[in-house]
């Protein structure tokens, strides 16, 4: 027991170092599509997932949770938007049980914008204002932003009700023909299911995601000497671990009535944030998660999170707090899950509507 301790101080002491030092040399905000989350179920428990998780969403949420499978094969669908349509954000995930002791998954997230019009050669002639508009000149490309999670979970084989689990990430962001970057990076996730309590951790971004970009210049040449700004420089972004402790319990409301209550604890290592908890090390904000079910059939959520403190016009100060709300519901094999939530403010409107699917089986005919 004295050497866990030991361990854990030691990670703990390892990450704290680690994000004093990366501050010096990473952007606060790297790879943020990734932080948007997956799954209306989550969503409609303000993304109170790291302790509840069970399905092939655990990939993105704790990657242990994909222990906890009740079939052979999961599947998970999303399509949601943005910016009235302009922004398209996908997930389809796959998870299958290879025994009793082990699960593997695969997912894709894409967030991206299409037909932008590169209105460079608008003019005809030597491009300048004096030539005749020709709308034909007008290409189209796209900004988008990939990650492809290859996931796997085990069960523990010396503590009883432990599962943990890792996940590889991949990262290809593009500009059009303009800018692109790949990088990877690493999560790692573990559940404890102790009675009717149960307790996760996971850590993103373990090592720290790496992304490389290159730039052609060539193409943007032209437009930053007419701008006066500075063409941009191949580089590398890091994308900073992030450590989330979750708790979950399930109750038993009535026979035929059920409710499970979760709460996670989103730690990040990148200095001051606008969180509940902040130092000029790490930042904590808390979420808070609730679902009914009926017979496990119909389901209910409730979440409240994003906590933060906003200045008023008039030099005052007021807090914040998000709230969500969802339903699902599950038929045979099926299961549609609707939030009411916003999506990391990334719309003009204050709420967002989001559905997604997931189809459980045991069998492929």
């Amino acid at each position: 027991m004295l050497s866990i301790k030991k361990s854990i101080v030691l990670v703990i002491f390892v990450f704290l170092n680690l994000s004093v030092f990366a501050q010096l040399y990473t952007p606060k905000y790297s790879n943020e599509f990734l932080a948007i989350g997956i799954g209306a179920r989550a969503f409609g428990m303000s993304n109170v997932q790291v302790a509840a998780v069970n399905d092939v969403t655990s990939a993105y949420w704790n990657p242990a949770g994909l222990q906890r499978l009740t079939t052979k094969y999961d599947v998970g669908l999303m399509h949601a938007e943005y910016f009235a349509g302009i922004a398209k954000y996908d997930y389809v995930g796959f998870a299958t049980r290879l025994d009793s002791q082990s699960v593997i998954a695969a997912s894709i997230i894409r967030f991206g914008i299409d037909d932008i019009p590169d209105t460079r050669y608008l003019f005809d002639g030597d491009g300048n204002a004096n030539g005749q508009i020709n709308y034909n000149n007008i290409k189209f490309f796209s900004a988008s932003d990939y990650a492809f999670l290859v996931s796997y979970a085990r069960k523990s084989n010396i503590i009883k009700g432990l599962n943990f689990g890792v996940n590889l990430k991949i990262i290809n962001r593009t500009v059009g023909s303009f800018a692109t970057a790949w990088g990877f990076g690493f999560d790692i996730g573990a559940q404890y299911k102790a009675g009717k309590w149960n307790l996760g951790l996971v850590a993103r971004d373990v090592t720290g995601t790496f992304n490389a970009w290159s730039y052609n210049t060539a193409l943007l040449k032209e437009v930053y000497a007419q701008t006066n700004n500075e063409l941009p420089k191949n580089s590398i972004e890091v994308t900073l671990p992030r450590l989330i402790p979750g708790v979950a319990r399930n109750f038993k409301i009535t026979k035929k009535i059920g409710l499970l209550a979760a709460s996670d604890l989103i730690i990040t290592f990148d200095g001051k944030r606008n969180t509940v908890i902040k130092t000029n090390v790490f930042s904590i904000d808390p979420a808070l998660g609730i679902e009914l079910d009926y017979l496990k059939i119909v389901f209910l959520r409730f979440g409240m999170g994003n906590v933060q403190s906003i200045k008023t016009f008039d030099g005052n100060s007021k807090t914040s707090v998000q709230p969500n709300f969802g339903l699902g519901v599950k038929i045979s094999k099926f299961t549609i899950d609707y939030a009411l939530t916003d999506l990391g403010d990334f719309s003009e409107s204050l709420y967002s509507n989001v559905f997604s699917l997931k189809f459980s089986f045991d069998k492929i005919k």
